[in-house]
C-alpha cells in the first residue's frame, strides 16, 4: 500500500503544543521536536497504523526536521491556513484526521470533511 493511501493526521503543533503550561513558550523549538518525538515513538493512540503523520510547526518553531514516522511542515504563514490548504489536497482520497483545539481551525476543516480530535489525543495532560 502506498504512503498517500494510509489516514492522514495532521497535528496543529502550536495548538497542542500550547495546551499544557509546561514552559513550552521558553523554546517554541525544543517543544515542537518534543511533540515530533512523541508521535515517532508513540504515534497516534487509538488510531492503529500504518498512518501518515504531519505535524505542521509555525513561528519559532519553524525548521524543524522531520523524523522516521512523522513529516514536519513548516507553514510559510498562518499555520492554520497550511493546515485547511493539506486537507484540502487530500479531501476525499483518504480519512483524515486533524488534531487541534482550535475552534475556527476545526469549523474549517470539517467543512472539508476531515474528522477533528483535541490536542489530548496526542498529548496527555
Amino acid at each position: 500500500m502506498e504512503e498517500n493511501a494510509f489516514p492522514l493526521v495532521v497535528v496543529d503543533a502550536a495548538n497542542v503544543v500550547g495546551s499544557v503550561p509546561d514552559g513550552w513558550w521558553r523554546d517554541r523549538r525544543g517543544a515542537a521536536e518534543r511533540l515530533r518525538d512523541r508521535l515517532a515513538a508513540d504515534g497516534v493512540p487509538g488510531r492503529p497504523g500504518p498512518l501518515e503523520v504531519v505535524l505542521v510547526v509555525e513561528g519559532a518553531a519553524r525548521g524543524v526536521d522531520s523524523v522516521a514516522g512523522v513529516r514536519v511542515e513548516s507553514a510559510p504563514g498562518s499555520g492554520d491556513d497550511h493546515i485547511v490548504e493539506l486537507v484540502a489536497r487530500t479531501a476525499g482520497d483518504r480519512p483524515v484526521l486533524v488534531v487541534t483545539a482550535d475552534r475556527g481551525l476545526r469549523r474549517r476543516v470539517v467543512e472539508l470533511g476531515a474528522e477533528v480530535a483535541g490536542p489530548r489525543t496526542v498529548r496527555p495532560v
